[in-house]
């Protein structure tokens, strides 16, 4: 089963095609006792209350093990009890070993204080511009120890095995993110998208195919995410090279640089429209389903954000399994809700119907946002699950199958829908939002 330009799509455990629609939950402000106790039950709850069924779980490197080789299983407990929430509510959930600007090291979180090295090197933090602060060379020569000193390498791997071990039966994990938005060090004379290329190719990809390793040594089957740098995000195709494992999934994250520092989306530009091309080349050539693990421009209410987000999701549909905007929160700023739990302005935009399985081999699958129409057109398997499932936003919507098939159960105003095929059925299943009576 494959999506545009050849690129497979991620399967469950029954064969099914999936789509994750879903967002970050994280807690980057606690840390110690307080870890993770942002992170809610409601975060879940009401994630799946508007038809989604995925999480991004930021983990932290620092938080797990505090010391060497000291791993805190108060910690290991907290993200237990995150994981029991999540499927109590029929939530998929990607493990995500977070790192920002390296670590507490430099006033962030991910990598610890004992596992940064910097020679020396200089740090001058940037408050104004947090990003910036990747390219201090303290930072920077960081990242190539962790790359490249065999000590380092052995405790990264290590803790990957504490996290993979200690989670791989939980029916909640879908997946193990290896590290988030990994930088590098350039090179006297090099412009960024060159040293991004190398590092991918030359650090990144045996990083991966190290970690991928150790994963497999205590879990077979979970699915592990690798991503490029951020610097992707450009329209600059990745370096990275084949990790060698059945089981990835390339999660590049899907930011501009403009509309991150406050400007309106420009149609013009043409930004998704290189980024979709620039992001494709990867899966394609390597043939690895794709998941965006981050996107979402923090002033989502300018006067292009409508048309930018209907562009935006459509352009995700084509080509990826499924995608986490960043990120679910109560309150202002990237949040996807207000305190009160409604959506801010735009991000409602991101509710709409989908196939979250497909017993079958898709042929297409697309919503028209302007006619509240989504349809899907497959061919039902011949053996194995024969249960497509739907997911609804909160409304009233309609849901008819052609073909050899039935409409098992809707769940009414949003919730779920169940379509069941004879084997090798050529369906086409149409969801449509049904109009109210107005007086």
């Amino acid at each position: 089963m494959h999506l545009a330009g050849g690129i497979p799509v991620l399967t469950d455990d029954r064969g099914r095609a999936l789509t994750l629609r879903g967002w970050n939950v994280e807690d980057k402000a606690n840390r110690g006792e307080q870890a993770l106790t942002a992170i809610t039950e409601r975060h879940f709850r009401d994630m799946r209350a508007q038809g989604f069924n995925f999480a991004r779980l930021l983990v932290f490197w620092d938080d797990l093990e505090p010391r060497p080789g000291q791993y805190s299983q108060g910690y290991l407990r907290k993200i237990e009890r995150i994981l029991d929430w999540a499927e109590k509510h029929d939530v998929h959930v990607l493990i995500d070993a977070h790192q920002d600007v390296f670590g507490p090291a430099f006033g962030h979180r991910g990598v610890p204080a004992w596992a940064t090295r910097t020679d020396g090197l200089p740090f001058t933090p940037h408050p104004d511009d947090w990003f910036a602060e990747y390219f201090e060379p303290a930072v920077q020569r960081a990242f190539t120890h962790l790359y490249e000193d065999e000590d380092l390498r052995r405790a990264q791997a290590a803790m990957w095995r504490v996290l993979a071990d200690r989670f791989e039966d939980h029916p909640a994990v879908l997946g193990y993110d290896l590290i988030n938005e990994p930088m590098g060090e350039l090179r006297e004379g090099e412009d960024l998208p060159t040293a991004a290329r190398r590092i991918e190719r030359e650090q990144l990809t045996p990083m991966y195919n190290r970690l991928a390793d150790a994963v497999r040594s205590v879990d077979r089957d979970t699915w592990v995410f690798v991503e490029p740098t951020p610097i992707v995000g450009e329209g600059v195709p990745t370096g990275l090279g084949r990790i060698d494992d059945p089981k990835i999934v390339y999660a590049p994250h899907f930011y501009n640089t403009a509309m991150e520092a406050g400007a309106d989306y420009d149609p013009a530009a043409g930004w998704i429209e290189t980024y979709e091309r620039a992001v494709t080349e990867y899966p394609a050539t390597y043939k690895v389903p794709v998941v965006v693990g981050e996107w979402g421009p923090l002033n989502n209410s300018l006067p292009n954000m409508n048309r930018f987000y209907r562009e935006a999701m459509a352009s995700l549909g084509r080509y990826g399994s499924g995608w986490a905007g960043y990120v679910w929160c109560y309150g202002g700023g990237y949040c996807a809700v207000d305190g009160a739990g409604a959506f801010r302005t735009n991000k409602e935009l991101t509710a709409e119907p989908y196939a979250e399985a497909v017993a079958g081999t898709v042929d297409s699958a697309a919503y028209d946002s302007g006619a509240g129409v989504y349809r899907l057109e497959y061919v039902a398997s011949r053996r194995g699950s024969r249960v497509t499932e739907l997911s609804l936003p909160p409304g009233a919507w309609q849901v008819t199958a052609r073909g050899k098939a039935i409409v098992l159960r809707t769940g009414g105003a949003g919730g779920s829908a169940l379509v069941l095929a004879a084997p090798g059925a050529r369906v086409t299943v149409t969801v449509t939002r049904e109009a109210r009576d107005t007086p």
